[in-house]
């Protein structure tokens, strides 16, 4: 059986997402992000990076156990394990990477920037806030044109890279986009979002989620914890 070491958060998701598609055994292991779990050493020695997603697979490639880090990575991982989720034609693949790399470079980094600025920063700095939100607006315009010519993010066919991109968009208010504005990027994001597979990928560990409120959480997740060397 997996194991998922994880949160409740859009890159969490994103495996448990693929997980429940895949109909993989799998448990999950909370790593509560806001009281420091991410900074265990025994979590560090799977992910080096203290970064929520990582999994433990007992049969690897080799039929030896084997640990991945980075949500994209695992993504990966488990739809060649699989067969499933990533097309096998060359020019499909390379295109459901393209638009993963394109999740992992852009849509998560950027919406998450736009996110702290607009709900957790200390302080409201308003170039931050301007640049972060039309920042979003212009990964929802890409990503809406894309799919104005395409059922699904990288083809015709449900793959990693809508798995990786569904979970960003959930939190679409607090990012500060209006979704019908994006009638073709909606229109999909609801489709996704009536996956049976989806629906319960959502739900786990969601129980657990809870908002920042402590200062003491906000130094765990935002603060000089962070930069610490381990």
């Amino acid at each position: 059986m997996l194991e998922v070491y994880s949160w409740p958060t859009p890159n969490g998701h994103k495996i448990h997402v693929m997980l429940e598609e895949c109909g993989l055994a799998y448990r999950a292991i909370p790593v509560d992000i806001g009281a420091g779990d991410q900074f265990k050493p025994e979590f560090l020695k799977i992910s080096p990076n203290n970064k929520i997603p990582a999994i433990v697979d007992p049969e690897g490639p080799d039929g030896k156990p084997i640990s991945v880090f980075e949500s994209g990575a695992i993504l990966l991982y488990l739809a060649a394990k699989t067969g499933r989720f990533l097309p096998q034609d060359l020019r499909g693949k390379y295109r459901t990477m393209e638009w993963l790399m394109f999740q992992m470079g852009s849509v998560g980094p950027m919406l998450g920037q736009a996110h702290h600025f607009r709900m957790y920063a200390p302080e409201k700095v308003g170039y931050a806030i301007d640049r972060y939100s039309n920042e979003a607006k212009r990964i929802y315009g890409v990503i809406d044109k894309r799919l104005a010519s395409s059922r699904f993010i990288a083809a015709d066919e449900y793959t990693i890279a809508d798995i990786a991109i569904f979970p960003w968009l959930r939190s679409w208010k607090n990012q500060g986009i209006e979704l019908d504005d994006y009638p073709d990027l909606k229109a999909w994001f609801e489709g996704i979002a009536a996956r049976p597979a989806v629906q319960r990928g959502v739900e786990v560990l969601a129980g657990l989620r809870k908002a920042v409120r402590t200062e003491k959480e906000k130094e765990v997740l935002f603060g000089a914890m962070q930069y610490q060397r381990r």
